[in-house]
């Protein structure tokens, strides 16, 4: 005897949650979409859609402003700093120096000798600045550099999603489908007003 498996469960499993942004509906029956609580107008059922495509305008902004500006110019610099690890660690078995420049201010740089060494410290940020060996400072930035890759990717999924709900709202139910309803409903009253009248 064969089993069947409901796939519906699986299928909803690998949906993926978007850092909670709500689903944008595409509505294809609007006369039923109207009769919706809160659709009691067409301004009241447009106005309710705008708020909402407001909203999507307002998180894409803010996602792509703070959070994807800030891991697109997070990785470099952990990618850099990985570079600068792996010469040390070439470095520490000789005993001549390595010759540097190093960042004082902005455009302002100063040349350094740095010898041979097996610390390093790494401003982790928050004016906070640890020591460590070298090989601990790259396992710690080599694991930084995959969540931050791995933030980075789903950040821009989550963008994606957020301009679909956003294109959703606002070409499907938005401004076209709900108004041009409005406007077939008030044809259809003006027909019945200017009938009813002969």
């Amino acid at each position: 005897m064969a089993a069947t498996i409901d796939n519906s469960n699986a299928v909803q499993a690998t949906k993926k949650k978007h850092l909670g942004i709500p689903e944008a509906v595409f509505v294809e029956d609007v006369d039923s979409f109207m009769k919706q609580p809160g659709n009691e107008t067409a301004d009241s059922a447009l106005r309710r859609l705008d708020e909402q495509y407001q909203k999507y305008k307002y998180m894409e902004l803010n996602l792509s402003q703070k959070k994807l500006r800030r891991l697109k110019n997070q990785i470099p610099q952990i990618t850099q700093t990985l570079e600068i690890l792996r010469h040390m660690q070439k470095k520490k078995e000789t005993t001549e120096p390595m010759e540097t420049h190093f960042l004082l201010a902005d455009n302002v740089y100063c040349k350094a000798s740095v010898p041979p060494t097996d610390k390093v410290c790494l401003w982790l940020g928050a004016n906070v600045m640890l020591e460590y060996d070298i090989d601990e400072a790259q396992a710690l930035l080599e694991k930084n550099l995959s969540t931050a890759s791995r933030n980075l990717e789903t950040l821009e999924e989550d963008l994606d999603y957020l301009r679909d709900q956003g294109t959703t709202t606002e070409v499907s139910i938005h401004m076209a489908r709900v108004y041009n309803w409005d406007v077939k409903r008030r044809s259809k009253e003006n027909l019945l007003k200017s009938a009813s009248k002969s």
